[in-house]
């Protein structure tokens, strides 16, 4: 499986530390606290998502919405024309309404191949069980297990598919947050404990521990503990 982690083609190393890591950072401790079950003696976190008795907020950050969709169904408008006139005014609105035609033809045809939309920004809440992302249209409530498939396809980027309860539609989408990894390892450890990116630790840079020790910001070794988890 792809590491979401490698550097770009002729990039031998990663800025020192960046924002990412900061968020990479308090993800482990997160989730070392839940491989040692000590989720409750952290502090609370603010959020404005409506929340199921007993659960509580772990991390609130930014996120993109994309959605992988076509922007139309391949139909377009077919435009006839009715001339009148000289031969020459009679062929040329003909054939001014036919490229008419083969460029709407042309047009639905590119609109009805699927492609990542670009739905907006909102907030996620990340919980235990489920993230939530607040936007006034396009707003997700993934609950871990109602979930068919998930992957963590970059650092920054959940992708997830599930069955639309409203429409019955097969449904596939990123949120584009810092918290990626977050999500993808708490959907994991719920519903996908042998996706093979969990077990082999593929949800975090293989040297981030020693990085962070370096800098002076020894981080828990979550990956470690959550493998732990089923001994």
């Amino acid at each position: 499986m792809d590491n979401p982690y490698a550097p770009p083609s002729g990039m031998a190393q990663q800025p020192a530390w960046s924002q990412l890591d900061e968020y990479l950072w308090y993800s482990c401790d997160i989730l070392a606290d839940l491989a040692e079950g000590r989720l409750e003696q952290r502090p609370l976190i603010a959020t404005a998502a409506r929340l199921e008795p007993g659960d509580r907020a772990l991390a609130v950050g930014p996120a993109q919405r994309l959605t992988w969709r076509a922007l139309g169904d391949g139909s377009y408008m077919h435009h006839s024309v009715v001339a009148f006139g000289s031969p020459a005014l009679v062929i040329g609105s003909i054939a001014g309404s036919a490229l008419g035609n083969s460029a709407r033809r042309r047009a639905a045809a590119n609109d009805a191949q699927p492609r990542w939309m670009v739905d907006g920004p909102g907030e996620v809440t990340v919980t235990a069980r489920k993230a939530y992302f607040g936007h006034p249209q396009y707003w997700l409530d993934l609950a871990w297990t109602g979930l068919d498939t998930i992957d963590l396809v970059a650092p920054d980027v959940f992708q997830t598919s599930f069955r639309d309860i409203n429409t019955g539609e097969q449904t596939t989408v990123q949120l584009h947050t810092p918290w990626a990894s977050l999500l993808f390892v708490l959907a994991a450890i719920t519903a996908f404990p042998a996706h093979p990116r969990l077990l082999g630790r593929g949800w975090l840079p293989p040297d981030f521990e020693k990085r962070c020790t370096d800098i002076g910001r020894p981080c828990r070794p979550a990956a470690r503990l959550l493998l732990k988890r089923g001994d």
